[in-house]
């Protein structure tokens, strides 16, 4: 099963200063808009995204059909088939998605301790 691109969602206080102390560890603005609460903050091939008041714990975040760089990939699982996958698993979702569109798309399933895992299709 290929999730996509993985970066870490976190739930910021104040996002300037989060974006100032990121960027002391080297991470650049990749994408997102300030004035509406959220950055994309990137080094390498690792990704943050910076989100204030948006929700209220951090998430594991998976992007099917994108690289690091949110380029398109032509060989990947799309979020429909992943979700069949887990189901069959045994995993249970939050959030699923309806199988009988195409497109972008989104589920969600907690882990064992209660962390948010969101499989994002914007594709």
């Amino acid at each position: 099963m290929q999730l996509g691109a993985f970066s870490v969602s976190l739930s910021v206080k104040d996002l300037a200063v989060s974006k100032a102390f990121y960027e002391k560890l080297g991470f650049e603005v990749f994408g997102g808009d300030q004035e509406k609460h959220y950055l994309i903050m990137k080094n390498g091939d690792t990704l943050i995204g910076l989100f204030q008041g948006m929700f209220e714990q951090n998430i594991l975040t998976f992007n099917p059909g994108w690289d690091a760089n949110a380029q398109t990939v032509s060989d990947f699982d799309d979020v429909r088939a992943i979700q069949k996958a887990l189901k069959t698993k045994g995993l249970e979702l939050v959030q699923e998605a309806d199988e009988n569109t195409r497109g972008p798309a989104s589920i969600v399933l907690v882990d064992p301790d209660g962390n948010t895992i969101l499989i994002d299709q914007h594709i």
